[in-house]
């Protein structure tokens, strides 16, 4: 999920543990926990300050050992430790286990979007994403914001977010069920397909849709349970092409192969030599594909630079292309 969303969440389970007796019995305990729980929804996230490094090390990273099973217990350690050393009259126990919930389920519901995580690394380290819901959710949000208001005015924060957590369950049982109806379809139309890609909007009677069987992708969505096809590409394992095979060598593409799972690429001769793109197939946009890698090689096949990450137009390509020339 976005940030704001993660934060709204942490509020919600602060007010969720006045449930708690020992939480709610407590002054202190319950500030501790509205803090640990505030942090704790959002320190998953913490490898976002890769971003300063380069494109390359977030894509291959992001959401990857922050979210693991040993952070699950490494992050809600830290923060009860940190806040114990703030305020040592605390119920160590129960604080630890409301951080470790508000850790839990922000990875959690990261599973549920296109994005993906690796939540069960090092045990299985691949990427989980179920593609059901879009990683800003509207309903999601704005069911947080009404309970917050709610709470605002005098509701019982307990109460009235176990109330939200009900309603929302119910809400992601929904997506899922209206994404395998999704998926049972495409099977029916596609019957050798081996792998079927989801991406949800915010439009909740449309989705993005790629299909892949042993020789074709079909780029697709479904909009108001109706399939529409755009584009199709022979599919077939990456050649074994000189050009390529320098060009995978480029750390930003490597790191765009370890997260995309849909992709076609193009080569190109240009002035300066040869251009590699790939681009995945999975987020489609207005007919354009944002989320690509590029590698510009020289005539003797030395990588010129490069970039991964999203791209909407020629002119903020040029600009990325600049900015890894400096660098």
């Amino acid at each position: 999920m976005d940030t704001g969303t993660h934060v709204v969440m942490g509020i919600a389970l602060g007010g969720l543990a006045t449930l708690d007796p020992v939480v709610a019995g407590n002054p202190e305990m319950t500030q501790a926990a509205m803090i640990g729980v505030l942090i704790g929804s959002q320190a998953p996230d913490f490898d976002t300050v890769l971003k300063l490094r380069n494109n390359a090390t977030y894509i291959r990273n992001h959401r990857g050992v922050t979210h693991s099973i040993p952070f699950w217990f490494i992050w809600p350690t830290l923060i009860t430790l940190l806040l114990y050393l703030l305020m040592p009259n605390l119920n160590l126990y129960h604080l630890w286990t409301w951080i470790f919930f508000a850790v839990f389920l922000h990875v959690f519901v990261d599973i549920f979007n296109a994005y993906g995580t690796k939540a069960f690394a090092p045990i299985y380290p691949r990427w989980l994403a179920l593609g059901v819901i879009n990683i800003f959710d509207p309903f999601i949000f704005i069911a947080h914001i009404i309970s917050i208001t709610l709470w605002r005015i005098g509701f019982h924060p307990g109460w009235t977010f176990l109330t939200m957590f009900v309603v929302i369950i119910i809400y992601y049982l929904w997506r899922i069920s209206a994404q395998r109806k999704i998926y049972v379809k495409l099977k029916s139309l596609h019957p050798d397909a081996t792998h079927i890609f989801t991406s949800p909007t915010f439009k909740w009677n449309s989705w993005h849709l790629v299909v892949r069987t042993k020789d074709m992708m079909h780029v697709a969505a479904s909009i108001k349970g109706r399939i529409t096809y755009y584009e199709s590409y022979p599919f077939e394992p990456i050649p074994d092409d000189r050009v390529i095979n320098a060009a995978r060598k480029d750390k930003n593409l490597s790191a765009f192969l370890s997260f995309s799972p849909a992709y076609r690429w193009v080569t190109s001769i240009e002035k300066h030599g040869y251009s590699v793109k790939f681009i995945d197939l999975r987020y489609r946009s207005k007919g354009h594909y944002p989320f690509v890698a590029i590698v510009r090689l020289d005539e003797d096949l030395n990588i010129l630079n490069s970039y991964t990450g999203w791209i909407y137009n020629r002119e903020t390509l040029k600009r990325k292309i600049e900015v890894a020339t400096n660098e």
